[in-house]
């Protein structure tokens, strides 16, 4: 996992993004999809909001996805495999760019047909915490006229990300202002926060 792991740090220190694929390995990444297909057919997926628990707002013509938040608390041996993953990347980030980082927060992403996420940062206005974005896509055959890219905004120009299986992407939460392009198919993915508190 180093060489990926490097190659996000690398992307990230060359262009402000960071981009590796086969973050998550496929295996992985189909009992992910499960959970969420299970957790999706029991109706435990919320409607996302804008902001954090001091200041919500939910607009659907701003953000339509909906969500579910990870924990190792539920105790599903996939999503501790994928924590995990996420404690041996920090633990590297850490050790080679001296981050401080010491917490994170994921979620369950999930985009049904014709959802978006308009452009916004992802740091709050009253709570710095939240240094780097995450975002792990976990979906298969993944076409151009599917949609749901994961669009970009540096020094005024727009980037284009596919949301394929596997890939993550990796920013800085307070720089870059991003949106997600309306979806022509269930798009999902993790995503998240690296934390200092």
């Amino acid at each position: 996992m180093e060489k990926i792991f490097n190659k996000l740090i690398d992307t990230f220190i060359e262009n402000e993004i960071g981009i590796a694929d086969d973050f998550i390995n496929a295996k992985l990444a189909a009992h992910l999809r499960n959970n969420i297909s299970e957790l999706y057919k029991n109706e435990q997926f919320l409607s996302a909001g804008t902001g954090n628990s001091m200041v919500v707002n939910q607009d659907k013509l701003v953000r339509s996805d909906v969500i579910y938040w990870l924990d190792r608390e539920h105790n599903n041996q996939y999503e501790n495999d994928f924590f995990d993953l996420m404690d041996s990347f920090i633990l590297h980030l850490n050790q080679t760019c001296y981050t401080g980082i010491n917490g994170y927060e994921f979620h369950y992403t999930l985009y049904e047909e014709g959802s978006f996420y308009k452009k916004h940062l992802d740091q709050f206005k009253n709570n710095g915490s939240r240094k780097y974005s995450m975002v792990m896509y976990l979906n298969v055959d993944w076409k151009p006229g599917d949609g749901g890219e994961l669009c970009i905004y540096q020094d005024g120009v727009a980037r284009n990300i596919s949301p394929e299986n596997g890939k993550s992407v990796f920013f800085k939460s307070d720089v870059l202002e991003h949106e997600v392009l309306a979806t022509n198919v269930a798009r999902l993915s993790i995503t998240g926060w690296l934390k200092v508190d």
